[in-house]
C-alpha cells in the first residue's frame, strides 16, 4: 500500500477537482461517511464468518460490497443518482426500535450530505478507499495514521474551541484515572469528539480482560456525547475500528443543552475522562440549564460543573482545562470553590506551551479529582519539554514516554524542582486562584534589590572607568591632530 500521506493526498487531490467539495469541511465530511460505510462493510464480512445467522441491518443494494466494491461498477451520473436519491435517504430513514445497529447507522447519517457533483471523480475516490482492507491488521493499523491525518485536517476546517487531544495525553489521563474492569466501572466522555479518550479506555480495559464476559462488558461500559456531526461520524468509525460491534452508546447531542437537574442518580458514572471544548462560548440560553451561581457561557466552565454533578460519590475524573479556568474570577471562582469543597482535587499537571500545536497556543493543564471528600492540598507537577526541545510541533508531538517520570512520582510523591504542593487554606487565601507558579524551579527572575544593588553599583563604576578611559583617548587623538596641523 502507498504510505499514508500519499494516500490521503491522492484522495484529497481527486476531491479538489470536484466543484462541490470546495473546502476542507466538505471533503472531510464526504470522506467521513464513506470511510464509515467501508469499515462497517468490512466488519459485517467478519461477523458473517464468526457469527451464525448474522443478518445485516442494510438491504442488499445499500451495502458497500454491492454498489461500491467493484472498481468497474456504477459511476458517473448513475452513481450520483444512486447516492443522492437512494443510498443517503434510505440510510437516514432506517428504522431503529430494537435493532441497535440500524439505529446507529441512522443516527450517523442523519446530517450526512453528498457534496460531490462529479460521479466519475466519486468513483475514483471510492476505488482508492477500496484499497484498504479494514479486516487486515496492517491496513487497520495504517488507517490509524490516516485517521490522525484526517483529524489534523479537520482542525483547520473547524471552529474555535475544537482541540483534538494528542494520543499521549489521552493515554496518560486514562492510565492515571485507571478505569477498573474487575469492579465493572462505568465511563463517560461528555464531549467525546472523535473518540480519542473512549478508545484509550477500551485499550486500557482490554489489558485487564480475562474472559468472554469481560469483553462483553467492555462493549457497553462506556458512553459518549458529541455535539457536532463530523466528529461524531469519525467517533463511530474509530470505535468500529477498535472492535466495538455496536457503538450506539455514543450519542450525537449537545451535553450542555440538558438541564443539570435532569441528570438522575442512575445516570451517574464511576469515571469521567474528557477534553471539553475551550476558548469558545455556548449559544444563548444554555447557561439557564445550570444553577444561578454557576451561569456562564464559557463551555469549559459549564463542563466542569457537569462533571461534579454526574460523577458518583467516590468517582474519579481526569480532564484537560486551559489556564484561564485556573486563574479566572467571578463565576470561575465559585466553580473552583465548589470543586475544592465537594471533591478532592489531588493533582494538577501543568503542560508546557505547544502541546496542542498546531491547533492552539493556549496553555493547558490536566486536572485529576475524586468526588466525595474535600480537598486538603493540591499537588502540582510541571511537565518539562524533552531534553533539547523548546516546543512541540506536527513533526514532534508530545509522546507517552515523556510521562514516565509523572507515573513514577504519582505513587510516592515528594517535592522537587518539578513538583510542589499547596494547601487548601493557601488557595482560599488567594481567592481560589489555581494558577500557581513553581516555587522550587531554578529562578529565572532577576532577584531582590539587596542582591542587585551591589552588582548595579559595580556596573556603574565600570561604566565610569570606561567613560574616563574613552575621554582620555579622545583628548590624545585631538591633541595629536592639532599638533600635526601646527
Amino acid at each position: 500500500m502507498a504510505n499514508v500521506s500519499n494516500l490521503v493526498k491522492t484522495i484529497q487531490d481527486i476531491m479538489r477537482k470536484d466543484a462541490g467539495t470546495y473546502g476542507d469541511a466538505q471533503r472531510l465530511e464526504q470522506l467521513g461517511w464513506m470511510f464509515f460505510l467501508k469499515i462497517f462493510d468490512d466488519r459485517e464480512k467478519e461477523m458473517e464468518l464468526l457469527r451464525d445467522g448474522y443478518k445485516s441491518p442494510l438491504l442488499k443494494h445499500l451495502r458497500w460490497t454491492n454498489w461500491a466494491a467493484d472498481e468497474e461498477g456504477i459511476t458517473g451520473d448513475a452513481l450520483l443518482d444512486f447516492v443522492n436519491n437512494t443510498l443517503l435517504p434510505k440510510l437516514k430513514a432506517l428504522p431503529g426500535g430494537q435493532d441497535k445497529i440500524a439505529g446507529l447507522i441512522r443516527m450517523t447519517f442523519e446530517d450526512a450530505n453528498n457534496y460531490m457533483k462529479n460521479g466519475t471523480l466519486m468513483r475514483q475516490v471510492i476505488n482508492k478507499i477500496n484499497g484498504i482492507d479494514f479486516n487486515a491488521s496492517d491496513d487497520r493499523h495504517m488507517f490509524g495514521d490516516i485517521y490522525e491525518k484526517l483529524l489534523k485536517d479537520l482542525q483547520s476546517a473547524g471552529n474555535a474551541g475544537e482541540f483534538y487531544t494528542p494520543r499521549a495525553v489521552t493515554q496518560f489521563i486514562v492510565d492515571q484515572v485507571n478505569p477498573r474492569l474487575d469492579k465493572r466501572e462505568t465511563i463517560l466522555d461528555p464531549a467525546c469528539g472523535t473518540g480519542g479518550f473512549l478508545t484509550s479506555v477500551i485499550e486500557h480495559l482490554r489489558k485487564q480482560a480475562r474472559t468472554a464476559d469481560d469483553e462483553a462488558y467492555i462493549q457497553n461500559c462506556f458512553a459518549g456525547i458529541e455535539k457536532k456531526h463530523l466528529p461524531h461520524v469519525l467517533c463511530m468509525t474509530n470505535l468500529l475500528l477498535h472492535g466495538i460491534d455496536v457503538p450506539s452508546n455514543v450519542r450525537h447531542d449537545n451535553t450542555l443543552a440538558r438541564p443539570l437537574r435532569d441528570w438522575s442518580p442512575k445516570e451517574r458514572v464511576d469515571v469521567i475522562v474528557t477534553n471539553p471544548p475551550f476558548g469558545g462560548m455556548e449559544e444563548d440560553g444554555i447557561e439557564a440549564n445550570f444553577p444561578t451561581e454557576f451561569r456562564t457561557r464559557d463551555t469549559a466552565d459549564l463542563f466542569l460543573v457537569l462533571l461534579m454533578k454526574v460523577l458518583k460519590p467516590g468517582g474519579r475524573a481526569g480532564l484537560v482545562l486551559p489556564d484561564g479556568t485556573l486563574f479566572g474570577e467571578g463565576v470561575k471562582t465559585r466553580i473552583k470553590e465548589a470543586l475544592l469543597t465537594d471533591c478532592n482535587l489531588h493533582t494538577i499537571v501543568r503542560l508546557p506551551n505547544g502541546v496542542f500545536n498546531p491547533y492552539t497556543g493556549i496553555r493547558t493543564n490536566l486536572l485529576f479529582f475524586t468526588k466525595g471528600q474535600p480537598t486538603t492540598e493540591v499537588w502540582y507537577y510541571e511537565h518539562p519539554y524533552p531534553q533539547g526541545a523548546k516546543s512541540y510541533n506536527k513533526g514532534k508531538p508530545i509522546r507517552i514516554e515523556e510521562f514516565e517520570q509523572e507515573k513514577k512520582w504519582w505513587k510516592k510523591r515528594v517535592e522537587n524542582e518539578q513538583t510542589w504542593r499547596v494547601s487548601t487554606d493557601q488557595i482560599k487565601a488567594g481567592n481560589y486562584n489555581l494558577d500557581l507558579k513553581n516555587p522550587n524551579a531554578p529562578s529565572e527572575q532577576p532577584g531582590d534589590v539587596n542582591s542587585l544593588l551591589p552588582a548595579y553599583e559595580k556596573l556603574l563604576a565600570q561604566i565610569a572607568e570606561s567613560r574616563a578611559a574613552l575621554k582620555q583617548e579622545l583628548h590624545r587623538a585631538l591633541a595629536s591632530v592639532v599638533g600635526e596641523d601646527a
